[in-house]
């Protein structure tokens, strides 16, 4: 097989709810019941509080080191000291820095934001920036999206008189670093009930304790802050959507709320970058901000400074805003371009080292660190093999790597740091980032593919479906559409259902796209009422493969999506895969 063809999926259909949960629930449509069922929403308080949009925003002062964070925050707006928030340059470390400099200047602080560029500083603390931000006269530094691992960073800047709060949602190393706080609730000694907030969601957690502090003892009795937790929300929405966190518990419930600030924005930025874009207010969605909004969030960061991402945000001025949408979206296009032109040297590079391995690894003094994860997650999705896409550098090398639900990929790199092959490194499961020796690099490569072919199996290699619920495509209609509403936001680990209706016949079918890589199709249940819709149009997204070899009898697996153009208003198949029709 060759990086580029599609591999057979495996379609697994959710078990049917039991007929005594469904009569347990007779006052919920029953395609309802059967979603959260595959979810695991299951008892009446976690399927009431699902559907009612109440999951509960918890107490931040549950956190572990929220006390002494809010504490030392305080005293050092009371003191008049120089605070910096440090930040990281995805859309999650800058929808999570504007929001932290934000509330603190509403508190009256004298703040700064600092976000490394990814080329020159890389991820996380340095000492670099530590040893410039204590020159400029700064005494505490804020981290958010970032810092629970940089044990030696934290310890140089205790050395350098600077205290350091730590908030961050990655994974937790052996050992937390010196700091004075470390606000993560993936702590081990930590008891907050949700361990998926993104970075934004934890600085959120943090301007909470803030704020609400502040209305209890105010820092200064002649400060009105003119501040509320949810002018806040617009940021979490961004950054927990784009970071791909769960939408799930209190990330739901964050997002919700969230996406009505979005819709009606209050912040020029926003509201440029949506005009720039041709969302409708309105309509916009978790969806919206996955694949429209956060890329060009992330784009300044990828490929110029993520500071111009952090301003558009941040600016009051909407002719300043307008020009930084601008801005965004070039960066976005140019992006598009290159992760285009570093994907196909990857797919060369792994077919020349002959693609068949359990994990890839690919390096190239080409490849862009902006857009290495974009390449390695696109490999990802070609092949299903965790995958790490490497920027040579000239004595060391920055990396990062996508995995797949088999295979966490940061404990893999656990094991290599610990046998002395990395510099540094930290991630979640499914995504990581790390930095080697280049004479290091055959011997990680060879020690990751040991450890996946000792923990994966050829079965684990083939992708597969999860599919909600077979139902009739003639009986879906626009209540069905209705009822669906009620699962959003969706998105990472709450995603949009997906349906298998069984042998449907295909009408017609074209490639589209500049090379031909998408299929769409108009298709028709031969078993739908005369009263039903007659035809669905329907686009698979690269299934270009299947033109010229497509049965006219088909089972798809598809989600259902609003299509408006030119003022029709239609339902359509977005299909993820199709299987010659079987009886079913």
């Amino acid at each position: 097989m060759t990086v580029t063809e599609s591999q057979q999926k495996r379609w697994i259909i959710q078990p049917e709810a039991p007929s005594s949960h469904l009569a347990r629930f007779s006052h919920v449509p029953p395609l309802i019941v059967q979603l959260l069922w595959s979810r695991g929403v299951q008892t009446p308080e976690e399927v009431e509080a699902f559907l009612a949009g109440v999951a509960r925003v918890d107490n931040p002062f549950r956190m572990a080191g929220m006390n002494e964070a809010v504490e030392r925050i305080r005293r050092a707006i009371r003191n008049g000291e120089r605070i910096a928030v440090y930040g990281d340059f995805d859309a999650d470390g800058v929808t999570a820095t504007a929001l932290m400099v934000q509330t603190l200047s509403a508190l009256g602080a004298f703040v700064r934001p600092y976000i490394p560029h990814r080329v020159d500083e890389g991820y996380g603390l340095n000492n670099s920036a530590l040893s410039e931000l204590a020159r400029d006269g700064q005494r505490l530094i804020i981290t958010v999206d970032c810092g629970i691992r940089a044990v030696d960073e934290v310890g140089f800047a205790n050395r350098l008189g600077l205290d350091v709060i730590i908030t961050d949602h990655h994974s937790v190393g052996s050992v937390l670093p010196p700091a004075l706080a470390a606000i993560n609730p993936k702590r081990a000694d930590c008891d907050y009930p949700f361990k998926g907030l993104a970075g934004v969601g934890l600085a959120y957690k943090l301007a909470q304790g803030l704020l609400r502090t502040q209305q209890q003892a105010p820092i200064r009795r002649d400060l009105t802050v003119d501040l509320d937790e949810a002018d806040l929300l617009d940021l979490v929405a961004l950054g927990t959507v784009a970071d791909l966190a769960p939408l799930l518990d209190e990330n739901r419930a964050l997002v919700q709320r969230g996406l009505e600030r979005i819709n009606q924005p209050h912040r020029p930025g926003l509201q440029a970058l949506i005009n720039k874009t041709g969302l409708a207010l309105g309509q916009i969605s978790a969806s919206s901000i996955g694949y429209i909004l956060g890329p060009r969030i992330n784009a300044a960061g990828r490929l110029e400074s993520a500071m111009l991402a952090y301003e558009l945000l941040r600016t009051d001025d909407v002719f300043k805003a307008a020009s930084l949408a601008g801005e965004l979206d070039l960066l976005n296009a140019r992006r598009r371009q290159l992760t285009a032109q570093s994907l196909e040297a990857a797919q060369a590079q792994i077919e020349a080292d002959g693609a068949d391995g359990f994990l890839y690894l690919v390096a190239s003094k080409e490849f862009l660190s902006g857009i290495v994860g974009l390449v390695a997650g696109r490999l990802v999705e070609q092949t299903y093999r965790p995958s790490l896409v490497v920027e040579l550098g000239d004595r060391q090398s920055r990396g990062s790597a996508r995995s797949i639900a088999e295979f966490d990929i940061t404990k893999a790199l656990d094991r290599c740091a610990v046998d002395g092959l990395l510099v540094r490194h930290g991630g979640h499961a499914a995504a990581a980032g790390f930095t080697v020796e280049n004479k290091k690099l055959p011997a990680l490569k060879a020690t990751l593919q040991e450890i996946a072919a000792e923990e994966l199996s050829e079965k684990d290699l083939q992708p597969s479906l999860h599919i909600d619920a077979e139902i009739k495509l003639g009986d879906t209609d626009w209540a069905t559409w209705g009822l669906l509403q009620q699962m959003e936001p969706t998105g990472y680990a709450n995603p949009q259902p997906l349906f298998l209706s069984r042998r449907l016949q295909v009408r017609d079918a074209r490639k589209v796209g500049a090379d031909g890589a998408h299929l769409k199709l108009v298709v028709s249940d031969p078993e739908a009422g005369p009263r039903r819709e007659a035809a669905w149009d329907a686009i698979a997204f690269r299934q270009g493969h299947w033109y010229g070899n497509l049965p006219r009898v088909v089972d798809l697996a598809y989600k259902l999506e609003e299509n408006n153009w030119n003022g029709n208003r239609r339902l359509q198949l977005v299909v993820e895969d199709l299987r010659p029709a079987t009886r079913g």
